[in-house]
């Protein structure tokens, strides 16, 4: 397997330094492989590049992204502690900073400060209705599948799991379906983490921007309004950030939870079955995409507040530490060599873990099941044009999301106001 990027890839300039470009692992055939190559030549911890002349450390083992997740008074969220960005390697127009720079947000802080913006999050989540959102998603999902099914194809990550989520959490956040399509593209900008990732960045801010003064003039049940009245925010900027952190965490990877699920169900034998009488259904192959794809491949980041030892090699004051969630899923000290042994087991590291655990797993595992099991039904002869080798990925260091999934099913009229 070549993980050399193309002469016109801008990662092809870092192959002199002779790490790993991590946005060529994510974009591989199988980053499993890779990270296990990886793990060959350094171990648990290894270095690679975020972009051309920034290096950073990717935490590739089990127990290893345990302890850097849990230990906050050694490992900061605080990118204002990231030493490369400090002393200038890392450029003012990097398209790295929208996904890495500090935000005075839930996921910049650490400590107290951290657990008095997480607090809101839990709280609006704790109060969702889940029985209401599954309702809505679902007939969210039944529109969109009657809008492509007449044809007999569709893409499924364009036509479907790109739209699905968006559209669900900005009907939670009180955006009208226009506005969600503005965010969807301004979100799969800053998730490339590449030219144009600071433009998207401010696309989408802006947006939400909009949205939180519109809310304070005419408060709604959304969840803007109950960020907005939340006493834990103190003002404007941490209303917008509370917003911008959950839309942006939650759409991309529950796109590519969907996507990943989708290709399983339609690809994978084990689940494949299913649909004709298997024994593995929908809640297998999601636990399978969380296990082998997780939504986040990679996470940024933590920053070493001091000189420490990590995995065997000397971490510095002022390093960036990547979390491999793939890599560390696939550990040999905790994934078992038989999947079988492993149905049922949610041990992954899929949503991190620590206090910066994700917030919203189980409305991220509503939206997606729902989705997915939406699709099987009202398509059950679904299969997918293309080689499943020949499935293709949006460029990122971050996220796994399929450029497509072609897929063909027998032409029909779906009616959108089926209900299940």
């Amino acid at each position: 397997m070549s993980l050399t990027p193309p002469p016109a890839c801008p990662a092809h300039d870092a192959q002199s330094t002779g790490l790993m470009p991590l946005s060529a692992a994510v974009g591989s055939a199988d980053p499993q492989a890779a990270y296990r190559r990886l793990r060959s030549e350094w171990g648990n911890v290894a270095k690679v590049e975020l972009e051309p002349g920034v290096p950073a450390w990717l935490v590739l083992g089990y127990r290893e992204l345990l302890t850097i997740t849990r230990q906050e008074q050694l490992f900061s969220r605080d990118a204002r502690n990231w030493r490369d960005l400090n002393n200038g390697l890392v450029p003012l127009h990097s398209g790295l900073l929208p996904m890495m720079a500090w935000r005075a947000n839930v996921i910049g802080a650490d400590g107290p400060e951290h657990r008095r913006l997480r607090r809101p999050l839990d709280n609006a989540v704790a109060k969702m209705d889940q029985r209401r959102v599954r309702r809505e998603v679902e007939a969210l999902c039944t529109e969109l599948i009657a809008e492509f099914s007449p044809r007999g194809r569709a893409d499924l990550v364009n036509e479907y799991a790109t739209i699905v989520p968006m559209l669900s959490l900005a009907s939670l956040f009180g955006l009208d379906t226009t506005e969600g399509r503005e965010l969807l593209d301004a979100l799969i900008a800053l998730f490339g983490s590449a030219d144009n990732s600071q433009s998207g960045n401010r696309n989408f801010e802006q947006i939400i921007l909009d949205t939180v003064r519109e809310r304070r003039r005419n408060p709604t049940g959304d969840m803007t309004t109950a960020f907005i009245s939340d006493p834990n925010l103190r003002n404007e900027a941490e209303h917008l950030q509370s917003v911008v952190v959950m839309i942006s965490a939650g759409n991309e990877t529950v796109t590519a939870w969907i996507s990943h699920t989708l290709r399983l169900m339609l690809t994978d034998p084990r689940f494949a079955a299913r649909l004709r009488g298997g024994r593995l259904g929908i809640d297998d192959a999601l636990d399978e995409a969380l296990w082998r794809d997780p939504p986040m491949n990679n996470m940024p980041a933590r920053y070493a507040l001091h000189d420490t030892e990590l995995g065997g090699h000397v971490i510095r004051r002022g390093d960036c530490l990547i979390l491999g969630l793939c890599g560390a899923n696939d550990d040999p000290v905790i994934r078992p060599g038989n999947d079988e042994e492993s149905w049922g087991n949610r041990a992954h590291l899929a949503f991190s873990a620590g206090p910066h655990v994700c917030p919203a797993q189980v409305p991220a595992r509503l939206i997606t099941r729902t989705a997915v099991q939406t699709a099987l039904h009202l398509l059950p002869d679904m299969r997918l044009s293309i080689p499943a080798e020949e499935v293709t990925w949006r460029p990122s260091p971050w996220t796994r999301v399929p450029m497509s999934l072609p897929a063909e099913f027998s032409a029909s009229r779906i009616g959108a106001d089926i209900r299940r």
